[in-house]
């Protein structure tokens, strides 16, 4: 049971997660779509908010108001660094706006561009960057060449590196012009460099990386150097990647 100094109605608790009106967090709540800890929950329940693990329509509700989720697009050239010794362009110079202090869930070299997540949630962030989790990347990248139509099965199958295998879950060319391809891949590996040094192996050094998705959170049209906050439904997506 929470504690009465810390409890409050659960329908001014989700609204405050931004699921609804409170009006509309009742009906959810009359209809038993909502769950408190594994339980229907019911009008007049009352929860912490800092504890309770609440789930509307099986999707995880992030209720801790102290929990930040964002997503970013880092520019190329910035360094996935919070206290570089070089003296480069670093997320640090871009994470001003934020009171929390955030961390970066994985890395990207300075060269690629594209989709970083950052929060101050351990639990999720540590389970992410985990690779037994497996949480897929998708990255397009701009080759030099055409590409030959095995690549895509050589790619899956697998390519020896010097610290081991890598495979790409999935491959398909987006287009060809002028001696150049640009492919979308998708794999759920985190080694450093990972995609750059297996498009090398294969004969097609890379010319440009973007990361466009980690999991089911995407890019989309999100400008360089910008920062989103994550819906609900990102979240809660990225909590069932990891079992959470």
């Amino acid at each position: 049971m929470p504690q009465a100094d810390t409890a409050e109605r659960l329908q001014k608790v989700l609204a405050a997660a931004g699921v609804g009106s409170r009006r509309a967090c009742e009906d959810l709540i009359f209809r038993r779509r909502v769950t408190v800890n594994g339980k229907v929950a019911k009008l007049g329940d009352k929860v912490d908010p800092a504890t309770a693990e609440i789930l509307v329509d099986g999707q995880r509700v992030i209720t801790d108001t102290k929990l930040v989720y964002i997503a970013m697009n880092k520019p190329r050239g910035v360094v996935t660094s919070l206290d570089d010794e070089k003296g480069r362009t670093e997320l640090a110079d871009f994470l001003g706006q934020f009171d929390q202090r955030l961390f970066h869930v994985g890395r990207l070299d300075a060269e690629t561009e594209g989709l970083l997540l950052l929060m101050n949630d351990g639990e999720l962030g540590h389970r992410l960057m985990h690779p037994s989790f497996e949480v897929e990347k998708t990255y397009l990248a701009e080759v030099q060449g055409s590409i030959p139509r095995d690549l895509g099965r050589r790619l899956r199958e697998g390519v020896e590196l010097e610290d081991g295998p890598a495979v790409v879950d999935r491959f398909r060319l987006v287009d060809a012009h002028a001696g150049r391809s640009m492919i979308e891949l998708v794999i759920h590996e985190g080694r450093k460099h990972i995609v750059r040094r297996l498009l090398e192996e294969v004969g097609h050094p890379v010319l440009r990386l973007l990361r466009t998705a980690v999991g089911e959170v995407q890019l989309g049209n999100q400008r360089p150097g910008r920062f989103r906050r994550l819906s609900h439904a990102e979240i809660g997506a990225l909590y069932r990647s990891v079992g959470l």
